[in-house]
């Protein structure tokens, strides 16, 4: 029936040009805005959040991860939801979903229903992230156009960074942490309208099953470790549940691989692709970039309202030299990776985050010299940032064929927000073992910087170099 359907619906869509309106690429880049905004505006609300909903760190981190650890397990999932159904359906589902629970999640009056809500928005917006890029894709039909019109729609990332900390704090002050999710809901509607106006149908493919058992036992082995990690401190490395936890992962992600092994084509996340040393560089590193970049929002969002007495809002302006170079320096990273290759571009980055991050290790408290280190800190950390993400993109996309460039770009989102997750839930236990937040922002920077020098190291010695003429 839907065969039938197909064809008298795309008869009334709006005629395609090669050159659509602007107007049809904002409303794209909002819904993919509105996903990457959810991942940092909730960073300053959580103390107002802890104080709200009585909970302690281990719930906060849960509101933190709660979204990340979805989006992370069902992103390559959504990628072929989009190829089988059309990306404009999945992306119009997915927009109404994060609309509706964003609105839902303003009311929430306990911590379990907020966690089952972030779990939920996660879910969708997964499902708009790869959409939204197969209607660019099909939209623009000039190649130059095209990737015009990707180069924008990416660039969103830095804006949503930079945006995410000040909106969020000045949201809270003025309005209360549930106006940080009342938000979405006018940018969902005028992306929706758009989307529905202007956007065309797209092609479905014909895609092999999907990858069910892959997709389960990687879900079950992310939310595993998160929990073990998260709940550890509170119920005990030895306890029954956290060490099961810890089994439980270790069988999913066994399950995983064998899974994956069997699956050929179908396959969520063909293990060939790893034979290719540039991807399995890219996924390694992009791990790490976020492991570092979430683990250290979560930990001074914490530190600069519990230890220093800043607002919402006044922590989200002293986030300022991290997020600003985040929205304009990728531009100029990209013309850099196009003359010398992403390998300098990317270590360039890693040194920087990491060592913006150690030079802040030391000064915990609020003197004129501790608050230099943070501002000189985090300005180095944004730079390190804009120049990392955007050269291992270009990395991954070098390393694979063509035909599978969709699932690579999908893997390399997907392992940087299982860094994300696990940024938040590790540098969260160094918090809560530590005697005062600031001895554990203290630790939690030196395991931070540390980290991010690895990426450094396994940047600097897989990805490629200047590409081939």
């Amino acid at each position: 029936m839907s065969t039938q359907a197909e064809p008298q619906r795309a008869s009334v869509a709006p005629a395609r040009t090669d050159k659509p309106s602007r107007t049809l690429l904002i409303g794209l880049s909002l819904g993919y805005f509105m996903v990457l905004l959810d991942m940092t505006i909730v960073s300053v609300a959580l103390p107002a959040i802890s104080s709200d909903l009585g909970v302690g760190l281990s719930g906060l981190q849960w509101v933190t991860n709660g979204y990340t650890i979805t989006f992370a397990a069902l992103l390559l999932t959504a990628g072929w939801l989009s190829d089988r159904y059309g990306g404009r359906r999945i992306f119009l589902w997915g927009l109404v979903t994060f609309g509706v629970l964003s609105g839902v999640s303003a009311a929430a009056t306990t911590l379990e229903a907020l966690v089952v809500l972030r779990l939920a928005l996660g879910v969708a917006g997964a499902l708009l992230l790869p959409a939204s890029l197969a209607v660019i894709t099909n939209a623009y039909t000039d190649p130059a156009d095209r990737a015009r019109a990707v180069g924008n729609w990416a660039a969103i990332t830095g804006a949503a960074l930079a945006a995410g900390p000040l909106v969020g704090g000045a949201l809270t002050d003025s309005v209360g942490w549930r106006a940080i999710f009342l938000i979405n809901v006018p940018l969902a509607l005028v992306s929706l309208v758009i989307t529905v106006r202007m956007a065309p149908e797209t092609a479905r493919k014909q895609r092999s099953g999907l990858d069910v058992t892959g997709q389960l036992s990687a879900v079950i082995a992310l939310g595993a470790l998160v929990y073990a990690l998260i709940e550890g401190p509170d119920k005990g490395w030895g306890g029954g549940l956290v060490v099961g936890a810890f089994v439980v992962t270790a069988v999913a992600a066994v399950v995983f691989l064998v899974a994956e092994s069997k699956a050929g084509d179908a396959a969520m996340l063909p293990l060939r692709m790893f034979r290719s040393r540039g991807f399995s560089a890219a996924l390694g590193a992009g791990l790490l970039a976020n492991f570092g970049l979430s683990g250290l929002l979560f930990v001074l969002s914490l530190y600069f309202q519990e230890s220093r007495g800043y607002s919402s809002f006044s922590a989200g302006l002293a986030f300022l030299p991290l997020t600003l170079p985040t929205a304009f320096n990728p531009i100029y990273t990209g013309r850099l990776v196009g003359r010398i290759g992403p390998r300098r571009p990317a270590t360039t980055g890693f040194v920087l985050m990491g060592l913006g991050a150690l030079l802040q290790a030391p000064f915990t408290d609020d003197s004129a010299l501790a608050l230099t280190a943070t501002v000189v800190g985090l300005l180095a950390f944004g730079f390190g940032v804009s120049f990392a993400l955007p050269a291992l993109v270009a990395g991954m996309a070098s390393s694979v064929p063509t035909e599978l460039a969709g699932i690579g770009a999908g893997a390399l989102n997907s392992a940087r927000q299982v860094g994300a997750s696990l940024g938040v839930a590790v540098l969260g236990v160094i918090l809560n073992l530590s005697a005062t937040n600031a001895d554990g922002t203290r630790w939690a920077l030196v395991v931070g910087g540390v980290t991010l020098l690895l990426g450094a190291l396994i940047a600097g010695t897989g990805l490629r170099g200047r590409s081939p003429n």
